[in-house]
């Protein structure tokens, strides 16, 4: 079965993504190139005696057969450059990924995408900013794509979901690993209403290395790319960074003059980056509200005041969209620490509140 080889020469260290694709052209098939001692007595194939060496440890270090049938049991699709299903966005740029994996489904052709990206610690102004934004562009049909990670990416794959619209995760990490833990909710939801992909195979585990290179291809999916908190020499400075070699759109929200979250936005504003005012300059300098109106929702009706115990209100009421720990809430709510678990755990299975990391606690956007 090709596929089977194909899983081989993505998964093959030691040699890049284009240089795959050309070695396999030479060879014929990427079963070709794993044989190459046999395809050679044929025609000569054009291998330098690292990428040679390469082949051979690669071949002897795979089990083609075992680690296919990993690839399945994960729930995962690959789809190889040159591939009329490999995103169109990305076969014109350079550096990208041999084969991607994917669980649920790619990002649509038609139509336009923006990546909304920023800091995992976000501010409470960030994260409002983010998922009012988000909200408001998938209304429109705008797919939105992020990281998942914590912060600013959770916000916009949720803005995205609240209004019912399509978003898209690049991990870090193999596509059936769930990183961070705490968003498992998410990654959930993700599928249901897009997909989940990244360069890496199933099971690589979240390492340091791996997230700056996956920002190249948020970017390189995207029609347009939001930065909404970035410090100085931030991680989403890089993807707006490849944005730009990419020749896509980058706009920066602009924040406070003397938070550290904000910086990285304004050096952008400086450079030229378009200023996030709100979606509804966005969507008119997309040109989406003259060609394509956004429906209009349905208004909900007033929301009857949540009916809590006293102790449960107490603590809800000191809980916003910025994540509070759990001494903090003791503090500001007089609780005794195992009183105020209890409360905790009362009000998360109630589906009120969740735990955004170990012992931090935001309310549940509804």
């Amino acid at each position: 079965m090709e596929q089977m080889y194909e899983y081989w020469l993505a998964c093959l260290k030691g040699i890049g993504s284009e240089r795959k694709r050309w070695l396999k052209e030479q060879a014929g098939t990427a079963r070709d190139l794993y044989y190459i001692e046999e395809t050679e007595r044929g025609k000569p194939i054009l291998v330098n005696d690292a990428e040679r060496k390469a082949i051979e440890a690669g071949r002897k270090s795979w089990n083609l057969k075992q680690e296919y049938d990993k690839l399945k049991q994960a729930g995962v699709r690959m789809v190889i450059k040159g591939e009329p299903e490999y995103p169109k966005r990305l076969r014109s740029l350079t550096g990208m990924p041999y084969a991607l994996y994917v669980k649920g489904e790619l990002p649509g052709e038609e139509g336009l995408t923006a990546a909304i990206v920023g800091a995992r610690r976000c501010t409470a102004y960030g994260e409002t900013m983010t998922l009012e934004i988000a909200e408001r562009l998938a209304e429109c049909g705008i797919q939105i794509i992020s990281g998942m990670a914590r912060g600013i990416d959770g916000a916009a794959h949720r803005g995205a979901l609240n209004a019912e619209g399509s978003t898209y995760a690049v991990l870090g990490c193999g596509p059936d690993v769930c990183y961070p833990r705490e968003h498992r909710g998410l990654y959930q939801d993700l599928l249901k209403r897009g997909g989940i992909l990244s360069e890496l195979p199933p099971g690589t585990p979240p390492l340091p290395q791996h997230f700056p290179a996956r920002n190249r291809i948020i970017s390189g999916l995207s029609d347009l790319v939001l930065v909404m908190e970035a410090r100085e020499k931030s991680g989403s400075l890089i993807t707006a960074d490849q944005a730009l070699e990419q020749g896509r759109d980058v706009y920066a929200l602009p924040g406070p003059v003397n938070s550290s979250l904000s910086r990285g936005c304004h050096e952008l504003i400086r450079q030229g980056a378009g200023i996030i005012t709100g979606a509804a300059d966005l969507l008119e300098d997309l040109g989406v509200l003259q060609k394509n109106p956004c429906p209009k929702r349905k208004k909900k009706t007033k929301e009857t005041k949540i009916m809590l115990e006293s102790a449960e209100n107490l603590v809800y009421s000191n809980l916003g969209l910025f994540a509070k720990n759990q001494e903090e809430l003791s503090r500001l709510t007089g609780l005794a620490p195992s009183e105020l678990a209890k409360v905790l755990v009362s009000l998360e299975l109630k589906g009120y509140i969740e735990e955004r990391s170990k012992n931090y606690y935001v309310r549940r956007v509804k």
